[in-house]
Formats: structure tokens, sequence, C-alpha cells
């Protein structure tokens, strides 16, 4: 079952994430990870958006995107992420 990472975020040190954005494709790759959505803008139909950005990205599986987040490659840029950036990073299995 496929499952897709969800992060909403604000950015408060653009030239940090810059350098996390550059990165981070290409360690979601060998785990299946496929940008679906990133930073467009989004229309709040119902209740509060906290944060202005939001990213989607699908994995073949719930492993696929643990192992992802816990791989060597990713935890090496994580830190550039949650030092430029307030928000929230959630896994959510599809259907």
């Amino acid at each position: 079952m496929k499952a897709y990472l969800i992060v909403t975020l604000t950015v408060h040190d653009e030239a940090m994430f810059a350098q996390y954005r550059r990165q981070v494709g290409d360690t979601a790759a060998p785990f299946g990870g496929q940008f679906l959505a990133a930073g467009g803008k989004a229309t709040v139909l119902e209740g509060q958006w906290e944060h202005p950005g939001t990213v989607v990205v699908e994995f073949p599986s719930r492993e696929s995107a643990e192992r992802w987040y816990d791989s060597a490659a990713y935890q090496k840029i994580i830190g550039l992420r949650l030092k430029s950036t307030r928000g929230s990073l959630a896994i959510l299995d599809g259907v």
C-alpha cells in the first residue's frame, strides 16, 4: 500500500532551506519517493492552515518512507530543514 509523507512548514532561513531543497530529492529517489506537490498555492476552505508551505511525497509503502527518513543520506541533511523551518512531518497510509 502506498504511503504519503505530508510536510507543512514555515521557512525562516531561505538560504539554508535552499541547500536542503537541492539535496532532498536525491535522498528520496532510492526509496521510491516521488514529489507530488511542493510549495504551490493552497486554498484553505475550512479551518486554519498553520504553515504556508506544504509538501506531499508518495512512497511505495510506509516501510519505504520510514527507511528513507532513517537513511544515512537523509539524516545527513535533516538538520538543514530543522534549523531553517518550523512545521510538522507525518506519514499517511494510502487507501
